[in-house]
């Protein structure tokens, strides 16, 4: 009896690299469980196997409870001191007390231990020891062969006994995979629940890209030239960065390769995708004209303050430039991080020319100026009071037609409009200033009360109805403070019912998603 257990043991542990004493346990819980089946009342059974000779004993047990405990609710399994002294004299209140009885013979539920526990707890450790070898791993390549299959996704084997998972939606779309196919993925996620598979691969994100051409171009580990960032469309296109600081070495084309192997490689590796291989620059709008590759761009204007480019193309590349279903624009934008908006030729300057009108009048309104010279600042770039009033002189010499005594006109009609504004300002806050209840807050300051109050924010009731994203632009407010000042301008909605604080929680929470959701959409 006891050599079948060591021979089981032995075979197991050396075939699947299971440490034994997780077998000894797997054992001890199987012959535990036949034993309570055999038995027609409940009872609690435990057994011990001799890790020498493979020898066991099994024993039923109770668990002890002081004599006056209400806690006591099953005399099969449970048991009150005085009577668990009967059985072990130096026995405790929440230990248990144990009685030898019959074991079972093993070779009867040997096949019930290979089939379901023995199995079971090879498994858990198997991922347990997966787990362990790639918990510092996350997000780096690895390589296996497609094991298996099932309408969730597939199964890969990595070697050393190391199994991953592969979803269908992190595969790339129509990719045709079969059993014993080797293929190449990121861990994206690794797992600690021993139920499902310990690692979750990907082959969709981004950096599977930069991996393979890490793999393929040996300048990358090389460290002669970085890739800046990549972006895709799974299966179909891609867009990836790189430059070199060495401008002895040409960075596109080394990720080209001779005759276009070494991107070829990379593309034959995701079912073909195309990769546009774009050279990064400092500059932002010239990155932009780049990651635009294949299209050509006749002009880029930047506004900087809302994180976005106008790119005029040539009409009869317009789309070209889109792309199918706006794929060239998309990675462009992602890949830059800067919100593109292309247009035609003639949309560029219809809309330049639109601007252009509304900066002239606005000067012509502001400065008292006449059409020609509200004309001339706007056509050299100027669009604001402020630029006009502390510009450096000689950026307003430079423009053609204006002389000193112009220039000095201007500048002293620019820094009175900004006192009359500034004037109106304090005027209008001393009419709407911050109120009382405002300036009550226990974390409410003049100066942040002020600022509130130039925003339109200048009673505690209005304070409550905003979101931390109404506040954002403030600069005395940083998050944390906007949350809690809004928060306290809210107690009396609290208080009153109108609104529960799992509301205020809720509507936080919608205001954030809604935000990222928001900035999602534009990039």
């Amino acid at each position: 009896m006891g050599k079948e257990i060591i021979d089981v043991v032995e075979t197991v542990s050396t075939a699947k690299d299971v440490e034994p004493e997780v077998l000894f346990d797997a054992i001890e819980s199987a012959i535990a469980t036949a034993t309570k089946r055999d038995y027609s009342m409940n009872i609690d059974a435990k057994v011990k196997i001799d890790r020498n000779t493979g020898d066991y004993k099994t024993y039923r047990r109770w668990l002890v409870f002081d004599d006056d405990s209400r806690d006591l609710e099953d005399p099969d399994i449970e048991l009150r001191m005085i009577d668990a002294l009967e059985i072990n004299k130096s026995a405790q209140p929440g230990e248990y007390v144990e009685q030898e009885i019959e074991s079972i013979d093993f070779g009867r539920i040997g096949a019930q231990i290979a089939k379901q526990v023995i199995v079971q707890k090879v498994r858990e450790a198997e991922k347990k020891k997966t787990i362990d070898l790639y918990h510092d791993k996350l997000g780096q390549l690895v390589s296996g062969v497609v094991k298996r299959l099932d309408r969730n996704g597939y199964y890969i084997d990595l070697g050393n006994n190391a199994e991953a998972f592969l979803p269908k939606r992190e595969m790339i779309p129509k990719e045709p995979l079969r059993n014993q196919d080797r293929i190449k993925a990121i861990i994206k996620e690794i797992s600690e629940d021993l139920k499902g598979p310990p690692l979750i691969l990907s082959r969709i994100q981004p950096d599977l890209l930069i991996e393979l051409f890490k793999i393929e171009v040996p300048e990358i580990t090389q460290n002669l030239i970085t890739i800046v960032g990549a972006s895709r469309d799974p299966g179909l296109r891609a867009k990836i960065a790189v430059s070199s600081e060495d401008k002895r070495i040409d960075a596109v084309g080394a990720c080209v390769g001779m005759r276009g192997s070494r991107v070829q490689a990379v593309s034959n590796e995701l079912n073909g995708e195309r990769i546009d291989i774009i050279l990064w620059s400092s500059n932002s709008a010239q990155f932009v004209i780049n990651a635009m590759s294949p299209a050509n761009v006749v002009s880029i204007i930047v506004d900087e303050e809302t994180n976005s480019m106008d790119i005029a193309v040539e009409e009869s590349k317009l789309s070209q430039a889109i792309g199918r279903g706006g794929q060239n624009i998309r990675l462009a934008s992602d890949l830059t991080q800067w919100r593109l908006n292309v247009m035609s030729e003639s949309e560029a300057l219809e809309k330049d020319e639109n601007e252009i009108q509304k900066v002239i009048e606005f000067f012509i309104k502001k400065l008292s100026v006449g059409e020609d010279v509200a004309t001339l600042l706007a056509q050299d770039g100027f669009r604001s009071i402020e630029e006009i009033a502390y510009v450096p002189l000689n950026e307003l010499q430079q423009i053609e037609g204006f002389d000193e005594n112009l220039i000095t006109a201007l500048r002293d009609r620019a820094q009175d409009q900004l006192l009359v504004e500034a004037i109106s300002t304090e005027e209008n806050l001393d009419i709407h200033g911050p109120a009382e209840d405002l300036l009550s807050l226990s974390q409410m300051t003049p100066e942040l009360a002020y600022a509130l109050a130039r925003s339109g924010v200048n009673t505690k009731n209005k304070l409550a109805e905003q979101s931390i994203d109404d506040l954002q632009e403030i600069n005395e407010l940083n998050e944390d403070l906007a949350a809690k000042i809004i928060l306290e301008a809210r107690e009396d909605w609290f208080k009153s019912g109108i609104i529960s604080e799992d509301t205020e929680d809720t509507e936080d929470s919608e205001d954030t998603e809604d935000s990222e959701d928001s900035e999602d959409s534009e990039d």
